[in-house]
């Protein structure tokens, strides 16, 4: 299957990327707005895993560009940014393509994170309007550290719940998120329950935040 992460530049599609090419058979494609900035990153990934004796392929274009040519594509895109992102490459989507929306809306003040949902109730939500009807959008990496992700010496031990009303499209995402030893998907529900997962992202920055030791911390249901 081939994984495409738009704004697969940043930290949490650079802790994917990584995960994804080094531990799983999926081809790993980076989106960008600037195709340049794509294909470095996605330069920058493959030597990383090359000095660590991993032989893998990593390739990087423009988004709509490294969209079309994908099964799976990942929004590791700012929240504000899902709606134009989904819309600029909308075109490229395929019938049974899958969307995945790790992004959770959030202020900050002096006292912490605080849940910050838009007006559709959840930044999923956001996604599932603006997609196409044949694409199946899932919620999803909105609890894993992108830091501890990048660093491949790490244990992982952690979960990520799933939410979307699309049944098959979420066992597509549970089947890429169980291929990446130490993840676990658990299923959350439905598309409605998208705002109570998005809101465990504010609460682990403000438990990072206020605990030594705990930068990168996530989360594992027992």
């Amino acid at each position: 299957m081939r994984i495409a992460l738009l704004g697969g530049t940043g930290d949490l599609g650079n802790g994917l990327a990584l995960r994804l090419a080094a531990y799983t058979n999926h081809d790993v494609v980076i989106g960008s707005r600037d195709p340049d900035a794509a294909h470095d990153a996605a330069d920058a990934y493959q030597a990383t895993l090359s000095e660590r004796g991993r032989d893998v392929k990593v390739t990087g274009f423009e988004n709509a560009m490294a969209a079309d040519r994908a099964d799976v594509v990942v929004l590791a895109v700012p929240p504000y940014a899902v709606t134009d992102v989904v819309d600029a490459v909308a075109s490229g989507l395929h019938a049974d393509d899958v969307l995945v929306a790790p992004a959770a809306g959030m202020r900050r003040d002096d006292d912490g994170f605080r849940a910050h949902l838009p007006s559709a109730g959840s930044v999923t939500a956001l996604v599932a309007d603006a997609a196409p009807d044949d694409v199946g959008v899932v919620g999803a990496f909105h609890s894993i550290p992108a830091g501890r992700l990048a660093d491949l010496d790490a244990d992982l031990g952690i979960d990520t719940l799933l939410v979307g009303d699309d049944d098959r499209a979420k066992r597509v995402v549970s089947g890429i998120v169980d291929d990446v030893d130490g993840l676990r998907a658990l299923d959350a529900g439905g598309l409605a329950n998208a705002a109570e997962v998005e809101s465990l992202t504010p609460l682990l920055l403000n438990v990072a935040r206020e605990n030594d030791g705990m930068r990168d911390v996530g989360v594992s249901f027992r």
